[in-house]
């Protein structure tokens, strides 16, 4: 293995500290007490509860200056500036902490443990005055030095979005702003999760591994179990799971469920993604509307403060109500054909009169789905709920109390992106087995994302499912919108990334 010019160096520097006698990765114990948010922002009001700090964290700059010297330690909160003199580190005769281990063999990167008091510098920064300093792990690898100017201009940072999704432990320390981004998307979760507890709903796990990859349309990863020899696949949905759940006799359930599906990557879709889903017995999908309105309002508030974002160029607002449009509707609007009567075939030429790529291996729903995709969605940039779908399009799907051929369905389209999909279900066991050998027979003709049978859910069904309404919500997508990031990348810790060369 070869190591760069600073590599061989730090190395060189541990291997010193180590004959000094100092362990450059000594046990983790270190009574921190404060952060540098902390001090920052309590200091002025109480200054004499910080005689006695204790902080720990990367060094992150130094400017050595004879017998004092300045620095800068960066901990989870933020950064906040160190003085050091050498006579006070140093009490003794021995000056070896400050004149070879702090001048000489500390790196940038270093985590230290400092101990001191806080005070205000004549220019007026709020400080550390260090009487301690200990190492507590020697950094091998040089972080990249990010500068930046009086205008707030950066230079040299981390830019490159392979390296940054690649090495995110990398990206998270030097990048301002990152943290932040997770930190959102944290709260966003919270926020949901504290709007259904107080509803009354309870949170689950479902299986990851499953014999059957039930609950979407969509490409499933396949596993093998040797102790059981047989084939397993990783979930693309935990929808019929859940609605085990709920004729077990749970009126509302819900589940933060890590999925997973054998498709494209861009930039809205990664093959391991974080889905929400709750199932609440005796409701509909107008019901529905009403609670994801008021859910999204309350996520909005507690992560930016205000129901309305900023995301890039646009202001999307997330006060209820939203708009409410029928997918024939929306497909009429946007190219001029009401297929709302047509046939299959009589769909397929439409789709290709507007230049889509079509195949026979597409069903009414699928090209009804191809044409709301490509030719509308990118006009709802503002909340809008597309309602009442094709029968085709929804097998897991209630049919439409009043509306022949539809079913009680909607997605929530927010700046030309799904972010939810809801329906009244459906709970007639009989009108689900023969939805699912519809999904058999598009199997057949090389539909890959076609739905299997799964006959224990049509068990579950046949022992009575109460009337309910259910929804899915993406959560990375969501995220995005809450963060104003154009990528899911910039959403997810560590996406999926081609092998490293």
């Amino acid at each position: 293995m070869s190591f760069s010019e600073q590599e061989i160096l730090r190395r060189e520097s541990l291997a010193k500290l180590r004959e000094m006698g100092i362990d450059p990765y000594p046990a983790p114990l270190f009574p921190v007490n404060s952060s540098s948010k902390q001090i920052k922002d309590n200091f002025e009001n109480n200054p004499d509860d910080f005689k006695t700090i204790c902080l720990a964290g990367r060094l992150m700059s130094r400017r050595i200056m004879g017998k004092a010297s300045f620095a800068e330690l960066q901990d989870a909160d933020g950064r906040i500036q160190l003085y050091i003199n050498r006579d006070e580190i140093c009490p003794t005769e021995d000056k070896t902490m400050y004149n070879d281990v702090f001048k000489k063999l500390l790196d940038l990167g270093d985590f230290i443990g400092v101990k001191g008091y806080v005070f205000t510098t004549q220019t007026g920064e709020t400080s550390l005055h260090v009487s301690e300093l200990v190492l507590l792990a020697k950094s091998l690898r040089p972080l990249p030095v990010v500068k930046t100017d009086d205008e707030g201009n950066v230079f040299d940072g981390l830019s490159d979005p392979e390296m940054r999704y690649r090495q995110r432990y990398v990206d998270l320390v030097v990048n301002a702003g990152v943290k932040e981004t997770f930190i959102k998307r944290a709260k966003m979760v919270q926020a949901i999760r504290d709007f259904l507890n107080e509803q009354g709903a309870l949170e689950v796990d479902t299986p990851v591994l499953q014999s059957i990859p039930g609950g979407a349309a969509a490409k499933p990863f396949i596993t093998h179990h040797n102790a059981l020899d047989m084939p397993l696949y990783l979930r693309i949905a935990n929808e019929l799971y859940l609605k085990r759940l709920v004729v077990g006799g749970f009126d509302w359930v819900y589940e933060f469920s890590r999925n997973f599906r054998n498709e494209g990557m861009d930039r809205t879709h990664n093959p391991e993604f974080t889905v929400l889903e709750f199932y609440v017995a005796y409701k509909d999908y107008y019901w529905m509307m009403e609670t994801t309105e008021r859910l999204l309002e309350k996520v909005a508030l507690a992560t930016n403060q205000t129901s309305d974002i900023n995301y890039g160029d646009k202001i999307i607002s997330f006060k209820a109500p939203f708009a409410r449009v029928p997918i024939y509707d929306a497909i009429k609007e946007h190219t001029g054909y009401d297929v709302s009567e047509m046939s299959e075939d009589e769909i397929r030429e439409v789709c290709k009169r507007l230049h889509l790529a079509v195949d026979n291996s597409m069903g009414k729903g699928k090209l009804i789905d191809e044409l709301f995709g490509e030719k509308c969605e990118e006009h709802y940039i503002q909340p809008t709920f597309i309602t009442d779908y094709p029968v085709e399009m929804s097998p897991l799907t209630k049919k439409h109390r009043s509306k022949a051929g539809l079913v009680e369905r909607f997605e929530l389209m927010v700046n030309g992106k799904e972010i939810a999909n809801a329906y009244t279900e459906l709970n007639d066991p009989i009108d689900q087995l023969a939805r699912f050998e519809d999904q058999v027979k598009l199997m057949e003709r090389g539909d890959d994302e076609a739905m299997f049978i799964d006959h224990d859910f049509i068990r579950a069904m046949e022992y009575g499912m109460p009337p309910m309404s259910g929804i899915g919500f993406g959560i990375d997508r969501l995220a995005m919108l809450m963060t104003n990031q154009s990528t899911i990348q910039e959403v997810l810790f560590f996406p999926q990334m081609k092998l490293e060369k």
